[in-house]
């Protein structure tokens, strides 16, 4: 199997350079790439790039992520997360390639308490939400062979995560408040590029389990409930690492004031993927507590 990675410095990209090798041969590319083209920002030249290579797969892991930023840069964030992306899709059709593509709990309005299904309507909040739902509808248009994971909360113990930042300022301050009232689940790269790889896997066999998926961490938790959990973990390694916050007090989410609208409820229905692809989808606390034995 031929494989045509995007992204590969970013967290996810850089767990599938792992996670897909034991599948094939692995061109992976980042923005900055130069044999060959991987920025997102030049459509045109990544077409050009997929037509050298004739790849059997293309994984997309390259996005416009900054969810802040795409509020005030809405033609770039468009550019990355939508246009380019469809791009893909066009040429992956063309070739009768599959195309593997991450989306996100962004996609919905956040509202209710149920955990959101495939088949529940949309309604992004943001810039960001509305481009990675306009990514997935274009793939789906293009009519190419294509495995679209939405996920949520999403980090690694390479480069910057929410659990890294409350480590440090539980080092540096005796009082933190940590927002309560956004729910989901804290993905691992590390499992989204194991489930890729398993689904590749069981896709040249069964094509017609190709589609749109949920793919997040068992189990359900706040911002502030995931921080007390990081805190407690790094208190009870006895490291050298001294914890000071003394207090970790829950707020709204109106207590952050920020540019673009955060969904409440990031809860997603993991059912189908698990139950087509054979999968039992760890609890979240699992992979945060190993992300942890490898930073602290």
């Amino acid at each position: 199997m031929n494989i045509l990675l995007f992204g590969k410095n970013g967290q996810l990209g850089w767990e599938l350079q792992r996670s897909l090798s034991v599948l094939g041969q692995v061109t992976a590319l980042s923005h900055d790439s130069t044999q060959l083209c991987g920025d997102f920002a030049q459509p045109d030249a990544v077409a050009d790039t997929v037509r050298a290579l004739c790849p059997d797969v293309i994984v997309n892991a390259a996005a416009h992520t900054a969810v802040d930023k795409a509020e005030s840069e809405p033609a770039r964030a468009r550019l990355l997360n939508a246009t380019t992306p469809g791009v893909l899709a066009e040429e992956a059709a063309r070739l009768g390639a599959w195309l593997v593509h991450y989306s996100t709990d962004y996609v919905f309005d956040g509202s209710g308490d149920r955990p959101w299904t495939e088949d529940d309507a949309t309604g992004p909040l943001s810039v960001y939400g509305a481009t990675k739902l306009e990514g997935e509808q274009l793939i789906q248009q293009a009519g190419c062979q294509h495995l679209i994971l939405r996920t949520s909360w999403v980090y690694a113990a390479r480069g910057g995560n929410f659990a890294k930042t409350m480590l440090r300022l539980a080092q540096e301050r005796e009082h933190l408040t940590v927002i309560n009232d956004q729910w989901g689940a804290p993905t691992g790269a590390d499992l989204l590029a194991d489930v890729t790889a398993h689904a590749l896997r069981q896709l040249q066999a069964r094509p017609q389990d190709g589609g749109l998926y949920h793919c997040a961490a068992a189990g359900e938790t706040t911002w502030h409930s995931y921080a007390k959990y990081v805190i407690d973990q790094a208190s009870q390694a006895q490291k050298a690492i001294q914890i000071r916050a003394k207090k970790i007090s829950p707020v709204p989410t109106s207590a952050f004031p920020t540019p673009a609208w955060r969904p409440l409820n990031s809860r997603l229905n993991t059912s189908r993927l698990q139950a087509t692809f054979g999968l039992t989808l760890p609890p979240w606390q699992q992979g945060v507590a190993r992300m942890l034995t490898e930073i602290l």
